[in-house]
């Protein structure tokens, strides 16, 4: 494994992670269930690998050792670890009894919240996971528009559309692989020399380590629209995060479809696509 070092007197003792680590080798490949929580994103022999609870901020591994959490779970848990507001619902709900075999109230109620709050949403469609929710609307696109390819710029999930994008490329066919092109953040000549006007949708993710230059985002919104391509903003990490209705209400672009999730519910898998009642519609 990379990135070993020497231990000193300050390391913390992570002797039970360890232990744990060695019980999953070879049970669960590559060990960790998401890359970004694996042991090769950190440094091995120092950074724990397990982590028991949280509370707030804070995080405690297996071996007892304190951290305060920077990634808070890789992003979804907005509001802290055990925030009360959000567990009690949860609770509730559980003494209520879950996954029923007709609709439930909160479906109608949490539409109108994100209706509500992200301003492009007239009507909503729900998912578990970012990568489902990016999926929808890379299908929805393409069914309303009539047409396949695909151009995106930024991380949209692990489904065979977007991932085929990114090496290893194996188990990803390669009709799949060549309807999806990518442009660069920031680079609208990019996005001119990757759309063609068979191009059903252009999603980007609309920060993504930097900021976005003026005009930028309204100038990728003009060209998609200018291909009859849907124009999709991934706010599976801007939204509910930047501002309450999400980087497109901070920089005044809506696009035709969004996609939430991280945000959503702090750290409870639930995800939502929302846009146009034109679009969401078909």
């Amino acid at each position: 494994m990379p990135n070993i070092v020497g231990h000193n007197e300050h390391d913390p003792v992570i002797a039970t992670s360890d232990a744990l680590y060695a019980r999953a080798v070879g049970l669960q490949p590559p060990v960790t269930q998401v890359l970004a929580k694996g042991p090769t994103q950190y440094v091995n022999g120092v950074a724990p690998k397990y982590i028991a609870r949280g509370e707030g901020a804070r995080m405690w591994d297996v071996d007892g050792n304190e951290f305060l959490d920077y990634n808070m779970g890789v992003g979804p848990v907005t509001l802290g670890y055990r925030y009360p507001a959000v567990d009690d619902a949860i609770r509730r709900q559980l003494d209520s009894g879950i996954t029923f075999s007709l609709m439930h109230p909160l479906e109608v109620e949490v539409s109108e919240l994100i209706r509500d709050t992200v301003p492009s949403a007239e009507m909503v469609r729900f998912g578990k996971s970012g990568a489902e929710a990016t999926s929808a609307a890379i299908r929805l696109a393409r069914a309303y528009t009539g047409k396949e390819k695909v151009v995106c710029c930024g991380y949209h999930g692990w489904h065979d559309w977007f991932i085929g994008t990114l090496p290893p490329k194996a188990g990803v066919p390669q009709g799949v692989r060549d309807l999806v092109s990518t442009f660069a953040y920031n680079d609208l000549a990019s996005l001119e020399a990757a759309i063609d006007d068979d191009t059903a949708a252009v999603i980007l993710e609309p920060m993504t380590f930097g900021w976005p230059d003026e005009g930028f985002l309204a100038g990728v919104k003009e060209i998609a629209h200018r291909h009859g391509a849907v124009f999709i903003m991934d706010e599976i990490w801007t939204g509910y995060r930047w501002s309450l209705g999400g980087a497109q209400e901070r920089f005044g672009v809506l696009p035709d479809l969004t996609t939430v999730s991280k945000g959503m519910g702090n750290g409870v898998p639930i995800s939502a696509l929302a846009g146009k009642a034109e679009i969401m519609q078909v």
